[in-house]
């Protein structure tokens, strides 16, 4: 992940390095210019968030089997966990790619090694979960990181100065951090939390040291795209398994009756989630380190939330049909809850930013409190909790038209 430790006005734009696959298949991997028009994601960019989207389902069907069978802390403590390895080496490819990515031969070699990277990773997911082994998950995360230290080494060989510092500061964090993640593999079971909190932490602050002096030149459209595709990604992900589960109830236990409202408000709900993030461009804010590492380091919380809606509809399917060993509150919650978090996050990194007065600013925090209160509303609480986030796009859409509207008529 690449961020600014300036504002990123105040960075001169690189010479157009667009990639393309035209040319050498071997070309010096130098800066692209921030100042390119019309930069978009590359169908590698594409490949690459399908590839990491298998790791997430993976994730997100070890978590249902853990709620399931009434394992919720130990499940969202793994899920967490495993989903950190994801999500970041996702965004410190998609980060580096914005500002390095040439698109010759040995870039393209590289970014498929990070793609088998997480495919081991997804191999090695169950294992953590039921047997709490990060042997398989630790190696496909070092296959990722070390392809991401390639990549690092190759723009300091063709950089100098600063640049070529925060290069190698780049490589040097991100391969001695593997060494802190064994920790995860040789230590008792019982000290692995305080690694995996100790270690994210450090993870974290690599960008914030490597970028002390230097500021490499993501684009800002580029990488607000970035976010919102693989956001897309994920929340196709949700509806998927959400589908998948209630097909499995219907043929399974003849349950339409009871699954068709748990499908329906689901539904509203991914279809709510797909909106509010959608509802404003956000690529002018990215101006600045304090708004990028906020900005990024939040899309955590969203993407595990998000994927998280996908395992709770699954949970709340299990749950229909008997399946699951809890209570109809408890697999409520694994739908509210994500779906809370999901919008109070995006309110926070996305749409307070846009919000005029009180009311609208209050509309997504209300939001989530509600669907909260929908957990204990039975078996109607998945359906209830999707037509409060139906409402509250609705609510938003009137109250910014209502101020457009009163703004022109003053005009």
């Amino acid at each position: 992940m690449t961020f600014s430790s300036s504002p990123a006005a105040d960075v001169p734009d690189a010479p157009d390095t667009s990639a393309g696959g035209h040319g050498a298949p071997l070309r010096r991997l130098t800066a692209r210019g921030r100042g390119e028009s019309h930069r978009v994601a590359s169908p590698l960019e594409l490949f690459f968030d399908l590839c990491f989207v298998v790791a997430v389902a993976q994730a997100g069907a070890q978590l249902v089997h853990a709620i399931a069978e009434g394992h919720t802390g130990e499940g969202i403590l793994n899920y967490a966990m495993v989903f950190f390895a994801i999500w970041w080496a996702w965004m410190n490819f998609s980060w580096f790619a914005s500002a390095y990515d040439n698109d010759d031969v040995l870039y393209r070699v590289v970014t498929l090694v990070q793609i088998a990277g997480v495919l081991v990773l997804a191999a090695g997911v169950s294992r953590a979960f039921e047997d709490h082994d990060f042997l398989v998950v630790w190696l496909g995360y070092l296959i990722m990181r070390l392809a991401m230290g390639t990549q690092w080494l190759r723009a300091a060989r063709a950089a100098e100065g600063a640049e070529r510092t925060t290069a190698l500061r780049y490589a040097g964090g991100v391969l001695l951090c593997m060494v802190g993640w064994l920790g995860l593999v040789v230590l008792p079971e019982a000290g692995r939390p305080w690694v995996f909190l100790v270690m994210a932490l450090v993870e974290l602050a690599v960008p914030v040291y490597a970028e002390r002096s230097f500021t490499t030149s993501w684009h800002p459209h580029h990488i607000s795209e970035r976010y919102g595709l693989f956001t897309i990604i994920v929340l196709g992900e949700a509806i998927a398994a959400a589908t998948v589960a209630v097909k499995s109830g219907v043929q399974e236990n003849d349950a339409l009756a009871d699954l068709l409202p748990i499908a329906a408000g689901g539904l509203l709900i991914v279809f709510s989630a797909w909106w509010i993030y959608f509802a404003v461009p956000i690529h002018g804010r990215l101006r600045s380190s304090k708004q990028a590492f906020l900005w990024g380091y939040g899309h955590y919380l969203i993407f595990a939330s998000a994927a998280a809606i996908g395992a709770g509809l699954e949970v709340a399917v299990e749950q229909a049909i008997g399946k699951a060993h809890l209570s109809a509150s408890a697999a409520s919650a694994a739908v509210t809850v994500p779906t809370a978090l999901y919008l109070v996050t995006v309110w926070a990194l996305h749409s307070r930013y846009f919000k005029v007065g009180f009311a609208e600013q209050l509309v997504l925090p209300s939001a989530a409190l509600l669907v909260i209160g929908c957990t204990f509303l039975g078996d109607w609480a998945v359906p209830a909790a999707g037509v409060v986030s139906a409402l509250a796009v609705a609510t938003g859409v009137t109250l910014t038209a209502r101020t457009a509207a009163g703004s022109t008529g003053r005009v």
